[in-house]
């Protein structure tokens, strides 16, 4: 028996199937779970799923497909298409972007730290330091200046922060290891069991982290001022996923950055530092407030050494450092 398809039936076959081979997933590798700091990448999946009907949809893990510390890794042998990371946590894999983790470099909003990032994402160097990995940057996770919540007797003083072990990354450790602190590098995954345990009894964090990761659940103290500076945590995407979208795909994800950043600023701007707060508040966690003149004295003795060690350190590694210093700096000076 012979079966004959209609003009239509076979249309709406070869519609079917080049719906299907147009269709493009990417697995994008977080941590933890859905929060202030991962806002950018949820509205980035929403922007890019709207603009393309639903034909590219970006599937968010929270640690289902790796270890935060080894999303860079991931990333360069296309176990997933997009992850977001934190330089501290790597620092030799990935030297160019530290620069925007030196203590006491002045930022004071998010918006600053967005032209920041943006502005050494886009330098050849850094281009080519994350080339390593197969990676190209997308986009910055901003956060405000940390600060510490801790366990026990607060600090009356800088002074009393000699041995005192404190989980901080990057410049922020070395700022704190200025002061006499002992700093301890960990992921955020990690930091509530070890402050559980006394293995840190200080946690320098933003203040979504101190929420999402528990600090402020059992820690007594916190400190409004201290301001050492903020870490830099980018989305990168595989650079091999990236060139092999269709032009359509490629500007739909490209063309949303910009929108989700600006919902990511709001919504930390508002809601998250809105309930900051109260939070503390309602644990009667009480606040170190620090005079002006040891907040100088610890700017002096961490910033210039810190700086100066990280110029050296990298370019021996045949980074051009005081390029990418001196271009952080200008635009913080210049207001931008």
């Amino acid at each position: 028996m012979n079966t004959y398809l209609s003009r239509a039936a076979v249309a709406a076959i070869v519609v079917a199937f080049g719906s299907e081979a147009m269709a493009t997933e990417w697995n994008v590798s977080l941590w933890g779970k859905r929060r202030a700091f991962t806002e950018h990448v949820e509205k980035l999946a929403e922007l890019v799923s709207e603009k393309t009907d639903g034909e590219f949809t970006l599937n968010i893990s929270y640690g289902g497909l790796s270890k935060n510390r080894e999303n860079l890794d991931g990333i360069s042998i296309g176990a997933f298409e997009m992850a977001q990371f934190c330089a501290g946590y790597h620092r030799d894999k990935n030297p160019s972007i530290t620069v925007l983790e030196l203590p006491f470099l002045g930022v004071t909003s998010l918006e600053q730290e967005v032209a920041l990032s943006m502005a050494v994402y886009a330098h050849p160097a850094t281009a080519e330091d994350l080339g390593r990995w197969n990676a190209r940057l997308l986009m910055p996770s901003p956060l405000p200046q940390y600060n510490i919540v801790g366990v026990g007797e607060a600090p009356s003083s800088l002074a009393d922060f000699e041995g005192l072990s404190v989980r901080a990354t990057g410049g922020i450790g070395a700022a704190m290891e200025a002061v006499g602190a002992v700093p301890t590098s960990m992921s955020a995954t990690e930091v509530r069991q070890a402050m559980d345990s006394g293995v840190v009894k200080a946690v320098s964090f933003a203040p979504h982290a101190h929420m999402s990761f528990g600090t402020i659940e059992n820690g007594t103290w916190w400190t409004t001022n201290l301001n050492p500076g903020t870490v830099n945590c980018p989305v990168v995407v595989n650079t091999d996923a990236l060139d092999s979208l269709s032009d359509a795909h490629r500007d739909a994800l490209l063309g949303s950055v910009d929108e989700a950043l600006d919902h990511y600023i709001a919504n930390y701007n508002g809601a998250t530092m809105d309930a900051w707060g109260p939070a503390l508040d309602a644990r009667g966690i009480a606040k170190v407030t620090f005079s002006d003149d040891e907040i100088a004295a610890f700017k002096e003795a961490a910033a210039a050494p810190a700086a100066s060690a990280w110029i050296e350190r990298n370019t021996k590694a045949g980074l051009p450092a005081q390029e990418l210093y001196d271009l952080v700096t200008g635009m913080i000076a210049s207001g931008n």
